[in-house]
C-alpha cells in the first residue's frame, strides 16, 4: 500500500496511536499531543502506511524582532527502522516546506552532527546548503536548578555584558 504523508491538525491526536517502533523517541503523551497540535505555531507532518505511523518531522515556525519574515525551525525528524532509505524523510521535509511557505518563511533550518551520517545525506537530498562553520548546541537543564538565574544557579560569564549573540551566527 502508498505511503501517505499528512500534516496533523488539532483534531489529528488519534493518527498518533499506532506508531511503528522507533519512530519517536519515547511513547507519545496524549496532552501533550493535543497542546502540540493546537498551537498554530508547531507543526508534524507524518508518514503512514496501512494505518500506522512509520515516520514523522516536528517543526515550529517563529518570528523574531530582526526578521522580516518567519523562519521555521525543524526540530526532530524519525523513520521506522524498516522504513528508512525509501525518501519518507525528503517526504517529510519537503510537507514542512510547503507549510511554511504557505506562512510565508523566509528559510528553514535544522542543527545536526556531522557525525550523523543519515541526517546529513537527508539534508543535502532534501537541498539543503551547508552552514560553512561548524555550530556548536548548548543545553540548559533548567530543572535542575543549574541554569543561571535559577534556583542554586551561579553567576558566571552569562551574566556578563550582553553581546550580540545569535545561536546561528548571524546579527
Amino acid at each position: 500500500m502508498a505511503i501517505e504523508i499528512k500534516v496533523l491538525g488539532p483534531q489529528d491526536t488519534g493518527v498518533l496511536a499506532n506508531i511503528a517502533p522507533e519512530v519517536f523517541d519515547d511513547p507519545i503523551d496524549v496532552g501533550r499531543a493535543d497542546e502540540f497540535l493546537v498551537d498554530p505555531r508547531h507543526h508534524l507532518a507524518v508518514a503512514i502506511e496501512d494505518g500506522r505511523v512509520v515516520g514523522f518531522v516536528s517543526a515550529v515556525h517563529y518570528v523574531h524582532p530582526d526578521k522580516p519574515r518567519p523562519e521555521l525551525w525543524i526540530n526532530e525528524i524519525g523513520v521506522a527502522a524498516t522504513h528508512r532509505g525509501r525518501g519518507l524523510g525528503t517526504r517529510l521535509l519537503r510537507a514542512v516546506f510547503a507549510v511554511a511557505r504557505g506562512l510565508d518563511c523566509a528559510e528553514a533550518w535544522v542543527l545536526t552532527d556531522r557525525a550523523n551520517t543519515a541526517a546529513m545525506r537527508l539534508y543535502a537530498a532534501a537541498g539543503s546548503t551547508e552552514a560553512p562553520t561548524d555550530h556548536v548546541m548548548f543545553t540548559f537543564k533548567l530543572d535542575t536548578g543549574t541554569a543561571p538565574g535559577g534556583p542554586g544557579g551561579v553567576a558566571g560569564a552569562a551574566d556578563a555584558a550582553p553581546a550580540s549573540v545569535s545561536s546561528r551566527g548571524r546579527r
